[in-house]
């Protein structure tokens, strides 16, 4: 796959365990990549590896949340590399004071639903928002956001992270209509289940264990499947591809609830 060739790459969140492999592999693959994150510190550290590795980045401290630090963020990008064609959303509320909160509707706290919302689904926008204008200039461009599946079902808990994931379909859908015919392309990934650092460390080995019952696959997901997914969905071999969510869930969405408990393996004889 060649066609991100000497392209310029946006990725927000890209000091995290999906952000870092996506901002390496598009490095990797010659695109010249603006790691974004709110840890400034942390982003500086994953450009400075791209760059020790042969390839160009440059770090930028980013709070997507806030529109005066997002157009800061597309400014950075064009005065160093002069244009913007790739966008990849993939910052959200992630950490144990958000996420770690979003537990029971009835007890949840207003802080903590609109914090998502402000960092989920405001911040993709915000970033499309100024991202768009700088890709026009350019002739065009691709734009992924990370969704989830848990926009497509109701879960126990994470209510206030689902429904801002199932709203960033909805704006991906939205986007790829109204932008489409200016040659910007925009699709959303869904991950699964992906062991990272942190959700290894939130999961357990049992939990972990729980979940892969309900996979078709062998394994879990890694960062480095969620990187060639977006690879691909920014490349120029995915030029006939918008509006589109790609699963990277492991089947886990591709079953009937049954499967986990009427699954039987098959013995070796």
């Amino acid at each position: 796959m060649t066609g991100v060739d000497q392209k310029v790459a946006v990725v927000t969140g890209g000091a995290g365990g999906i952000g870092t492999a996506v901002a390496s592999t598009l490095a990797a693959r010659g695109a010249r990549v603006v790691v974004a994150d709110v840890d400034g510190a942390a982003a500086r550290r994953v450009a400075d590896a791209i760059v020790d590795a042969g390839g160009a980045a440059i770090s930028c401290p980013v709070d997507v949340a806030s529109e005066a630090s997002v157009v800061e963020m597309i400014g950075a990008t064009v005065d160093a590399f002069g244009r913007l064609d790739i966008l990849h959303n993939n910052a959200a509320a992630m950490g144990d004071d958000v996420l770690g909160r979003d537990l029971d509707l009835v007890e949840m706290s207003v802080e903590v639903w609109d914090t998502t919302m402000a960092v989920n689904l405001r911040g993709p926008m915000l970033a499309c928002k100024h991202a768009i204008a700088a890709m026009r200039r350019s002739g065009g461009g691709a734009i992924v956001n990370t969704a989830s599946v848990a926009a497509y079902g109701g879960d126990l808990q994470f209510m206030a992270y689902g429904a801002s994931k199932a709203g960033l379909v909805n704006l991906t859908k939205s986007i790829a209509t109204r932008y489409g015919k200016e040659n910007i392309r925009c699709n959303a990934i869904a991950p699964g289940m992906i062991l990272t650092p942190t959700s290894r460390a939130r999961l357990g080995e049992a939990g972990i264990e729980l979940f892969m019952r309900h996979h078709l696959t062998t394994r879990v997901g890694s960062p480095e499947d969620i990187a060639e997914a977006v690879a691909y969905l920014v490349s120029d071999e995915a030029g006939y591809v918008t509006g589109h969510v790609l699963y990277v869930d492991g089947g886990v969405t591709a079953h009937l609830p049954h499967f986990a408990d009427l699954y039987e393996p098959v013995e070796e004889t």
